[in-house]
């Protein structure tokens, strides 16, 4: 099944155009969103990506409809690959149901590695020089404000518990503690549809 997502970024902008095309392309449910405001919360694609199952293809205009920035973009195309949807792009001609479209969902897989090496790299940096301006060294047993915020952009690239409590310095029991699973389902779902629209 082919779901639409259409989005436009003022009340006063029209989603006629991308609905007419969506329609075109086959699109047999049609999810939209009007974003007035930059933290405005993005009810259509969150009910589209709850509505599409297996093997359905979710169908955008353009990519920077469905997400309008990088981080965004590999957050929702990895949830969809992870979930077996299919994504094209009408515009752009990306149909990961092809060869040619998979290669995508393959680049983008690259770059969120990539990314969440960048994310570890930068904590391990900032751990360290933490240490070098004299706080404490060794396996404190609770998490401090600062290991704490390291911990939660760790977990919410996907890393496990386990190297997270490594890296920060922490037992895993005490980051569960601290951090429970719970919180960073909730957290990664705000991200998912909280966006940074343009000016």
């Amino acid at each position: 099944m082919k779901v639409g997502y259409a989005r436009v970024s003022t009340i006063e902008q029209n989603l006629d155009l991308q609905i007419d095309a969506l329609t075109k392309a086959g699109c047999e449910k049609i999810f939209t969103d009007k974003i007035s405001s930059s933290k405005a919360k993005r009810e259509g694609l969150e009910s589209a990506l709850e509505y599409v199952r297996k093997g359905d293809m979710l169908v955008v205009w353009k990519l920077d409809r469905l997400c309008r920035n990088t981080t965004e973009l590999l957050r929702v195309s990895e949830y969809l690959k992870n979930h077996e949807i299919e994504l094209h792009s009408l515009t752009e001609n990306i149909d990961t149901s092809s060869p040619a479209g998979r290669m995508y969902f393959t680049i983008l897989g690259a770059v969120a590695q990539m990314e969440r090496e960048q994310i570890q790299e930068r904590v391990k940096a900032g751990l360290a020089a933490a240490k070098l301006r004299g706080k404490k060294s060794g396996r404190p047993k609770a998490l401090t404000p600062a290991k704490k915020s390291a911990a939660l952009e760790l977990l919410k690239t996907g890393m496990p518990y386990s190297q997270v409590a490594e890296a920060v310095g922490v037992p895993t029991p005490t980051l569960y503690r601290y951090i429970p699973a719970a919180e960073i389902n909730l957290l990664t779902l705000k991200e998912k549809y909280d966006v940074t629209e343009e000016p």
